[in-house]
């Protein structure tokens, strides 16, 4: 959204009000963080609107390109703050579970200035198509960009889905087009090359290289092992993401560089030792006291050499008794 003057403080105590009925235990610390970093910075910003806002002219012409960090930070009155972070916070309650903490934070750094980028070349191009240089001029600022990515993003985490738009239903698929169209019918101040800025960025990682860009620039690794196939770096399944590994949290596995579960890793899952134990028995109850596949821990206890089958199966078993 394009800059303009700011009216009052109701907006700040509006999204308060939200933030409290949600509860705050209720909202992961990425999203939260990300709320209380706008909301401050709109009651205390960092520079003037007009100096935070992205433009060809200012952030191109005349290399100011700390106004790709400023700009989604930054709100034009508000009522501007209030809506935008709304629409966030739900969309961050949902994308970081699933995601978890480090990889949506990345997430939105990287979706940040890629859409400034984005916003950027598009207005380049429709100043060289048009011959208008008020293309060039215009300045945009506020998260909106930012959160079209990731409606793109949950839209596509979670296909067949309708939404309601002005009270009828659409599809997932297509409701971001939608909504991009009857914002700059609705609210002709708004800036149309932004919202399909932010539309592009998402389009990138849910279609395009960006996701694969990023986890090679990550280099470390954030799976859980129960990877349903959209991201290696995060379990897709849409639970929790705060309690152990295999409750959905993206844990830290140090052999398998590009987010890949190895054997030992998978067979573990995050559980406890007599979770272990006792996974380890019914394995050996179950397979009549078969070796793991090659290359997998072996079950609790160890096999000595001349061991048959059935004393390693007697011994686990006195073991857990005791």
């Amino acid at each position: 959204m394009r800059g303009g003057p700011r009216r009052s403080h109701l907006g700040v105590l509006l999204l308060a009000s939200q933030l409290l009925h949600v509860g705050l235990e209720n909202i992961p610390p990425v999203t939260l963080a990300v709320l209380g970093l706008n909301a401050y910075l709109y009651m205390f910003p960092a520079v003037p609107l007009l100096q935070a806002c992205v433009s060809v002219e200012r952030a191109y012409w005349y290399k100011e390109w700390r106004r790709l960090v400023l700009s989604p930070l930054h709100h034009a009155d508000d009522f501007h703050l209030y809506f935008n972070m709304v629409s966030f916070l739900w969309k961050g309650i949902r994308l970081e579970r699933q995601m978890g903490g480090p990889w949506f934070f990345y997430l939105l750094s990287v979706f940040s200035l890629l859409t400034g980028v984005v916003y950027l070349l598009l207005e380049i191009a429709l100043t060289e198509l048009t011959q208008e240089i008020t293309y060039s001029m215009q300045c945009a600022v506020g998260f909106p960009g930012v959160l079209f990515g990731l409606k793109v993003l949950s839209n596509h985490y979670h296909p067949g889905g309708v939404t309601y738009i002005v009270g009828f239903p659409v599809s997932n698929r297509y409701a971001s087009w939608l909504e991009l169209v009857l914002i700059h019918i609705t609210s002709p101040g708004t800036s149309f090359v932004g919202h399909l800025a932010g539309i592009l960025v998402g389009l990138l990682y849910t279609i395009g290289p960006l996701e694969t860009i990023m986890k090679k620039c990550a280099g470390f690794v954030t799976t859980d092992g129960n990877n349903s196939g959209h991201s290696a770096y995060y379990s897709s399944s849409g639970s929790s993401g705060y309690g152990n590994a295999h409750r959905g949290y993206p844990a830290y596995q140090p052999h398998s560089p590009y987010g890949y579960t190895t054997n030992s890793t998978s067979y573990t899952g995050g559980l406890t030792e007599e979770e272990q134990i006792e996974a380890a028995i019914r394995n050996s109850l179950n397979d009549g006291g078969q070796t793991n596949q090659r290359g997998a821990p072996p079950p609790y206890g160890f096999r000595e050499p001349g061991d048959t089958a059935e004393e390693v199966r007697q011994r686990r078993l006195r073991r857990f008794e005791h």
